[in-house]
């Protein structure tokens, strides 16, 4: 039976680079001296993981390069070698090489070839030492590889083992092979393999995806237990395994209990497979549903890079799952109640019928929740990235730093954690690069050696909160507020208050940066942070005090699916305004209202003015209100400026499900997408910053210049 591996790949690739996470946050413990058998062994079974799954499926180059990251990791295991900063750094560039291997055999791209290189001959070198210095056999540490065949000398005795191995019939389903692990128990020692077809089916109901065999081997060499162990531990759970170890008369005696359980039973017994392997195991599988040898090298066809496959799928815990089962079971009940009331309807059924559509929405409702909650994940996944940019930083940057992570465990939508993470490394990197201090600044200025960088995330009136703060020299109000008159921003005599200088900073290429550093500048790209963020429909602010320290603080909203959102009238139209944009709404007074030549309206609210929108001017919409005293003005933050929106009417606040313009018809300017209302209709949802920059059209302005009756 041959089985199409190449539809495991994404599982295989997700497990990889999960492995890869543990092994690099092994690592970065290790380096900080917290070195325990737990995370050693924890690493070595990460390492462990990927070299089979990629000999299994024929990635050969990255089974090979993980096979001497996984003998140095065996002989840290062991005790046989210090885990030096030489080796740990040495082991995260390999950790580093392998995504980078994994990567490029998932997207079908070319993988740096020169640097594989590079850190293969630095593992090398450091085993070759070890051999050098003890003499040790570097091969005798490691678990033995299915590419290799020669014979090690181990301190282990010459025994037998006999091995009842029964797959569960969904075995070959998840891509496992017996033949592939007979193949590497074959490489421990001498083998014999008697099948047991007894549960075969007639042919007529033969399924092949279901495994009906089961094995007695017999292993005789010097391995021990959980040599044999390891080799099964890929199946671990898809399998009922027993293994004893046979004594000697036992051994001795094993070939002539198979010939008789050849001669009696039906099961066939298939001739000692000597190492190394001279001839296909295909066979040892008897009567096999297949003779077919699955193909070592599997690597697919170039073909074009694919999208990031970690937007491809999803884990989702099964109590999520069974919550989501009960409340579809609790829908088609009430489905079914209100199908039979429909059916025999009268006025005095009406109650029922109440009852009935309350009990919908709610069951409507609570699914909706627990969809909801099936796309959160905690942000754990963000955060696990940072410890390792903190070591290289830190590291190149002569600094001493402390990150501390809290609030891992809450929760955001897939899609807003997928982009939040860029904006938040480069808040991390900066505050690495320009906001902690070295050790001896730090100590000039009565603080410890140790900056302390803290993330932490919580949920706050529905939506989720991210602070970056670190205890470092804080923002130069004095240098960013030059800068800004330098450029022309602000005027030299003009008095600013400090979050106001502070915001400046998030003005493009603005930067107070002496010299462009390839690892940050607070202000370089800073603009981006804040367009990225507000693209999420978030905001960013910072606050800052010198020589204390600074906090970049992100709102979020938990999901990109579903929002709050004000409906509004605009003549016959209606459009949505996130809520989350919404600062006030006021009713507009005549006496505030200022035209500035070729700048259209402002709005005077408090102690500042608003650039005041008509909506019907800019999306050309003939009638509604013109005069300013009959309608509303809605205020609302556009990139942390204010700006009013001029509407006839405020209708109902409710949740509304974001329907994507783009895919079902083209992108619009001002328009961040639709959704379908209560009675059917749909309705446009406002893109703010769209709207604003459509104000600022000539042809708007002129338009508002011309019609507005103030």
């Amino acid at each position: 039976m041959s089985i199409d591996v190449t539809q495991f790949h994404g599982v295989f690739f997700e497990e990889s680079f999960e492995g890869l996470d543990i092994m690099e946050t092994g690592l970065l413990s290790m380096s900080q001296g917290e070195i325990d058998d737990d995370t050693v062994n924890g690493i070595f079974r990460a390492a462990h993981s990927i070299k089979g799954g990629a000999g299994t499926f024929g990635f050969s180059h990255i089974s090979e390069f993980t096979h001497g990251l996984e003998t140095l990791l065996d002989q840290i295991r062991n005790g046989e070698r210090e885990a030096t900063h030489e080796v740990i750094e040495t082991l995260l560039s390999a950790v580093d090489t392998l995504r980078e291997m994994l990567t490029a055999v998932q997207n079908s791209s070319d993988v740096d070839e020169e640097k594989v290189a590079q850190v293969s001959h630095a593992l090398e070198k450091i085993l070759d030492a070890a051999v050098a210095e003890t003499g040790m056999n570097v091969e005798d540490t490691s678990v033995p590889d299915s590419d290799e065949s020669d014979t090690t000398e181990t301190n282990t005795q010459q025994q037998s083992w006999l091995i009842h191995f029964k797959p569960l019939p969904h075995l070959l389903q998840t891509g496992n092979e017996p033949i592939r692990m007979f193949r590497e128990l074959a490489e421990l020692g001498e083998l014999a393999v008697n099948v047991n077809d007894e549960e075969l089916p007639p042919f007529t109901d033969l399924d092949p995806e279901i495994c009906y065999f089961s094995w007695e081997l017999t292993l005789t060499g010097e391995m021990d237990e959980a040599e044999i162990n390891e080799v099964f531990e890929w199946v671990d759970g898809d399998c009922e395994l027993t293994i004893e170890r046979l004594q000697e008369n036992e051994a001795s005696d094993s070939p002539e209990l198979l010939q008789e359980q050849q001669s009696h039973d039906k099961p066939e017994v298939v001739e000692a497979v000597s190492q190394p392997m001279a001839t296909d195991l295909a066979s040892i599988a008897g009567d096999a549903p297949s003779k077919t040898p699955i193909k070592n090298d599997v690597a697919p066809k170039k073909k074009t890079v694919s999208s990031d496959a970690s937007t491809a799928s999803i884990r989702v815990g099964t109590d999520k799952v069974d919550s989501l089962v009960n409340l579809v079971g609790e829908l088609v009940i009430t489905q079914s109640m209100l199908g039979q009331i429909g059916d025999n309807f009268d006025v005095s059924m009406l109650p029922q019928l109440i009852d009935g559509l309350e009990q919908l929405e709610r069951n409507t409702r609570e699914l909706q929740e627990s969809i909801m909650r099936i796309r959160m994940l905690p942000i754990s996944f963000v955060f696990n990235r940072f410890p390792r940019l903190v070591h290289d930083m830190t590291s190149k940057l002569g600094k001493q730093v402390e990150l501390v992570l809290t609030g891992e465990q809450t929760e955001l939508d897939k899609t807003v954690m997928e982009k939040i993470g860029d904006p938040l490394v480069h808040l991390v990197r900066n505050s690495l690069d320009h906001g902690l201090e070295t050790p001896e600044k730090r100590l000039a200025a009565n603080k410890s050696e140790t900056g302390v960088l803290k993330l932490n995330a919580y949920h706050q009136g529905g939506n989720i909160v991210i602070e970056i703060s670190d205890d470092g020299a804080g923002l130069n109000e004095e240098k960013i507020l030059q800068k800004a008159i330098e450029k022309g921003l602000v005027e030299p005599n003009e008095s600013l208050s400090p979050e106001k200088i502070h915001e400046l900073i998030f003005l493009p290429g603005f930067s107070t940066a002496d010299q462009v550093s390839d690892l940050s500048g607070r202000g370089v790209g800073m603009d981006v942070v804040r367009k990225n963020i507000n693209s999420l429909g978030g905001a960013v602010e910072v606050k800052s005090e010198s020589g204390i320290g600074s906090t970049f603080t992100i709102r979020l909203p938990l999901t990109l699916a579903i929002m709050d959102g004000q409906i509004i009238q605009v003549a016959d139209q209606r459009y949505i305004i996130p809520l989350i944009s919404i600062i006030e709404s006021v009713e507009v007074d005549i006496s505030k209202v200022k035209k500035v030549t070729g700048k259209g309206e402002l709005y005077k609210i408090r102690d500042e003015y608003v650039p005041l929108i008509r909506l019907r001017h800019v999306f050309n919409l003939d009638g509604g209100i013109e005069d300013l005293e009959h309608g509303l003005l809605v205020i609302v933050d556009c990139e942390d400026y204010k700006i009013g929106l001029f509407v006839d009417e405020l209708l109902a606040q409710q949740q509304v499900v974001i329907k994507s313009l783009e895919t079902n018809f083209r992108k619009v300017k001002g328009l961040a997408g639709a959704t379908i209302l209560g009675d059917g209709t749909v309705a446009l949802i406002l893109d703010i910053a769209g709207v604003m920059a459509m104000h600022k059209e000539p042809s708007i302005i002129k338009q508002t210049s011309l019609k507005s009756v103030v």
